[in-house]
């Protein structure tokens, strides 16, 4: 699989889990292995280390970081950072703007 497909593919699935937690149908357990599951599947991406990134990738990645560091109750019920959240998951889904403070990086 390549980079642009990965991040095509778990991009939708990350909004989709993350707006779950948010509307309290998907525990944040749930939301934990999501992310163990997307570093396992990582691992078997073929890609080259000065591959440059997309934006929609550096946004992913710091989208999946974030849900990954902060408490489930800071995660589930801070307004500022669920506002930064919810603009990278627009963003992501096509229909925003790249928030100029995401800085992911590939694991």
């Amino acid at each position: 699989m390549k980079v642009i497909s990965f991040i095509d593919e778990k991009a939708k699935q990350l909004c989709f889990y993350l707006r779950a937690f948010w509307q309290g149908d998907l525990p944040h357990a749930e939301l934990e292995l999501f992310f163990w599951d997307t570093l396992e599947e990582w691992s078997q991406v073929d890609y080259q280390l000065d591959q440059p990134y997309s934006q929609k990738e550096r946004v992913f990645w710091h989208l999946l970081h974030q849900i990954h560091f902060w408490a489930e109750e800071k995660l589930a019920h801070d307004n500022y950072l669920v506002e930064e959240l919810a603009n990278c998951i627009v963003f992501l889904e096509g229909k925003g703007i790249c928030p100029f403070d995401c800085v992911g990086i590939r694991p």
